[in-house]
């Protein structure tokens, strides 16, 4: 038995969490709308077209939505250039030793729930562990994929000069049907990857129990004493300056 004392510590600032919620609600919107547009079902009415305009407003929705998901992307890469060292693109850079420790650890300990005989202090992540952060990237390059690919289909019949922008996509991957089918498949990437993410978050939550959810909501997680010495020592953050602590008998 061991007893260790955990304080709490400020990880994700108050921005990063607006961007999170933001984008999750926008994947939401635009996942759901995406799909309508794709394949949408049929009404039977004997009312006027006009009076049934549902598939038009599903469609303002959407592209509104998507104004929203492209600016909120925007300041989030933004915020990585100012935020604190949790947030920074740094977080998330993988070419270092560190990372792919921390990698192997999380795929060993969290994905085939082995056990380490020696666990390095320096495995007990505070921001995002090495898998998230990884994911995190692949999540931003499918962002990437659904801008250029949604902005090209749409500034067809666009009005103003920033889908336009995007112009030369269509006929640059060979057409409308080809640049439908990379929208539509990599929306559902974004599905899968929402499903895999909710649940981890809630299982790291359930087996660490650090706030992993709350943090989200709060900014804050526990961190044991030992880890965050090590990071003040490697001058990686700051002493923190709250004083609340919880110990935890393991």
């Amino acid at each position: 038995m061991q007893t260790r004392k955990f304080r709490r510590v400020y990880v994700w600032e108050l921005p990063v969490r607006f961007f999170h919620w933001i984008n999750a609600l926008s994947i939401t919107i635009l996942a759901v709308t995406g799909l309508i547009i794709a394949n949408p079902p049929a009404i039977l009415s004997n009312k006027e077209a006009s009076d049934i305009y549902w598939f038009g407003t599903v469609r303002f929705i959407h592209f509104a939505t998507a104004y929203v998901f492209f600016f909120n992307m925007i300041m989030r890469i933004y915020w990585s250039f100012v935020g604190n060292r949790f947030s920074s693109w740094k977080a998330f850079w993988p070419f270092n030793k560190n990372m792919w420790h921390n990698f192997l650890h999380v795929i060993k300990v969290d994905v085939f729930l082995a056990n380490e005989k020696k666990p390095d202090i320096k495995d007990i992540s505070i921001g995002h562990n090495s898998v998230a952060a990884i994911s995190y990237v692949i999540l931003f390059l499918l962002a990437l994929v659904q801008v250029f690919t949604g902005f090209g289909l749409y500034s067809a019949n666009a009005g103003w000069w920033l889908p336009k922008m995007f112009a030369w996509v269509v006929p640059f991957l060979g057409g409308d049907f080809i640049v439908r089918t990379i929208h539509h498949a990599t929306t559902w990437l974004f599905i899968l990857f929402t499903l895999i993410h909710v649940y981890l978050v809630f299982y790291h939550d359930w087996l660490e129990g650090r706030g992993e959810v709350s943090s989200m909501f709060g900014g804050y997680k526990f961190v044991c004493d030992e880890r965050l010495k090590q990071l003040v020592e490697d001058e990686e953050i700051e002493a923190p300056k709250d004083e609340e602590a919880l110990e935890i008998i393991e």
